[in-house]
């Protein structure tokens, strides 16, 4: 498995509906609601052959209410 995480910035007003949206399409493994830069960090869990990039464009990124995204994927665990 592969793990990353996705800083999520939403349109304003939005952000209870963007990851409303995210747990309803049962893709992220945790949804955290942050300050900053961005307004939500989602975990992600994905098979090894699955492309990063795509899964965020494809899965990710079309959810209404997304603004920008900052993907950041990891390398080990401590």
């Amino acid at each position: 498995m592969q793990t990353f995480f996705v800083e999520i910035k939403c349109a304003l007003g939005r952000t209870y509906e963007v990851a409303s949206a995210l747990a309803e399409a049962e893709i992220a493994s945790e949804i955290y609601s942050i300050a900053g830069h961005y307004d939500i960090l989602a975990k992600f869990y994905v098979e090894k052959d699955v492309d990063i990039g795509h899964f965020v464009g494809e899965k990710v990124q079309i959810i209404p209410g997304i603004a920008d995204t900052r993907t950041i994927i990891t390398f080990k665990a401590f």
